[in-house]
């Protein structure tokens, strides 16, 4: 059985892990540009199943696997993996970031909301007030970015706009039922080997659509450097902040563990403000700050904690 962290290490991984989901998810802007993005996730999980190959080995203090986390884990790659990548990427394409970043917002507490409904964890007022503060935090962020789509828009923009908000609020709820789950399989599994059955399940889902994009595309025309940033995103998306994101959530409740969904908007921010050239204003550098403090409200230790 893996060891379980500390909570400071815990926190670090959970931050670190949604940051990292942060900057992939602003960083392939550019691949699903010159990937198809059916192509791209079969790609990715791929190339992050060959990575992980010696973690799908079952360890001998784990037991083996039941009925009920084999579902678990087809769910946990189905909504985490699978569904929150075409939704947020389809999503963000039809949208401005503005509405996205709004959206997103409400990522920590639908994560609450689930845990309390499915996990039975009880939500402490500090924590629900570092709720408050994380989507505060990105709905200035968000309220501070110009609209990129412009001001007047037809009927058939409208459709598309709507069609892009109900997408990216989809991958909100897969995004907290990945938090919640992956709380779950914790308890009976080691990240490592969550991390490579769940990319085993989601290179098994995209197959069929990776294949037919994969048909009629021309490998020979895609740029070096779009197959370095294809390596990143891979090893990022299906090995990294899958196996920080276990590891922090074995320490972590549920419910605290979502208030660093915050760090995923924030970053895909930062990446924009110093890879692509966005200026920061006032009302941007305030939204930091406030989603921070939220942070800082759901770590920082009390006098008296129960474990978990």
């Amino acid at each position: 059985m893996s060891l379980t962290p500390s909570r400071p290490v815990a926190y670090g991984c959970l931050a670190l892990s949604m940051s990292l989901v942060g900057s992939y998810v602003a960083l392939s802007k550019p691949l699903a540009a010159a990937i198809p993005i059916f192509l791209l996730a079969w790609m990715r999980f791929g190339i992050g199943g060959l990575a992980m190959l010696p973690w799908l080995r079952r360890p001998a203090s784990e037991a083996p696997l039941t009925p009920r986390m084999r579902w678990l884990l087809f769910l946990e790659s189905f909504l985490g993996n699978f569904l929150f990548s075409i939704c947020m990427l389809y999503g963000v394409s039809m949208i401005s970031a503005v509405s996205a970043g709004v959206i997103m917002a409400a990522i920590p507490a639908a994560v609450a909301l689930l845990s309390w409904i499915f996990l039975r964890e009880r939500i402490m007022p500090r924590t629900w007030a570092a709720i408050a503060c994380a989507m505060t935090g990105i709905a200035l962020l968000a309220l501070a970015k110009p609209d990129a789509h412009g001001a007047v828009a037809s009927a058939a923009d409208d459709s598309r706009s709507m069609l892009g908000h109900l997408l990216v609020f989809g991958a909100v709820l897969c995004e907290a039922s990945y938090a919640v789950i992956g709380k779950t399989l914790t308890g009976a599994l080691g990240p490592k080997r969550i991390s490579s059955l769940i990319n085993l399940w989601g290179f098994v889902l995209v197959t069929p659509f990776g294949l037919y994009a994969a048909l009629d595309f021309d490998f020979a025309g895609v740029r070096p450097g779009i197959w370095l940033l294809l390596a990143f995103y891979s090893l990022a998306a299906s090995v990294w902040t899958v196996w920080l994101w276990m590891t922090g959530l074995k320490a972590v409740p549920a419910s605290q563990g979502g208030v660093f969904t915050v760090m995923l908007p924030v970053s895909a921010a930062l990446v924009g403000l110093f890879a692509l050239g966005e200026n920061l204003s006032t009302l941007q550098l305030v939204a930091f700050v406030v989603a921070l403090a939220g942070v800082l409200l759901a770590t920082l230790p009390v006098r008296s904690r129960a474990a978990g």
